[in-house]
């Protein structure tokens, strides 16, 4: 099992035992399948939880996109645990109803080790999903 699906898929059983049934069926696709350059793949997650990952390339440019929908919002706050002087200011994302909203931030190139992300949404029927990824 490579590492990228090894990730995946601890990502996948954490947040299954995190959310449970509350997942929802998409009516639309929140977020797709990040390919070979995708360190974590969130496809969606309904109200509030969170992923973890450690893995990413030092010499890779490193990219989390977040998206949501369902009328409302989510703040998305990050935790890099080798360079937390370079944790990204929490940010708040409006999910309208009917139409995902999607917002891409940079980290940058020189990361490595575990990182996170907590997100906390306003209403529990939100349903959001995200990926990270680093480019070759």
């Amino acid at each position: 099992m490579t590492r990228k699906a090894f990730t995946i898929a601890a990502v996948t059983a954490v947040l299954a035992l995190g959310t449970g049934a509350g997942q929802a069926s998409a009516a639309e696709e929140l977020i797709g399948y990040p390919g070979p350059d995708g360190v974590i793949w969130v496809p969606e997650v309904t109200g509030s939880s969170g992923f973890v990952s450690g893995g990413l390339n030092a010499h890779l440019d490193t990219y989390t996109t977040f998206a949501c929908e369902g009328g409302g919002s989510m703040v998305v706050s990050f935790t890099l645990d080798e360079h937390p002087d370079r944790n990204p200011a929490p940010f708040t994302l409006d999910c309208p109803a009917g139409t995902p909203a999607r917002m891409t931030i940079p980290l940058g190139t020189g990361l490595h080790g575990g990182f996170g992300a907590v997100v906390t949404t306003s209403t529990p029927t939100l349903r959001w999903g995200a990926v990270v990824v680093q480019p070759e």
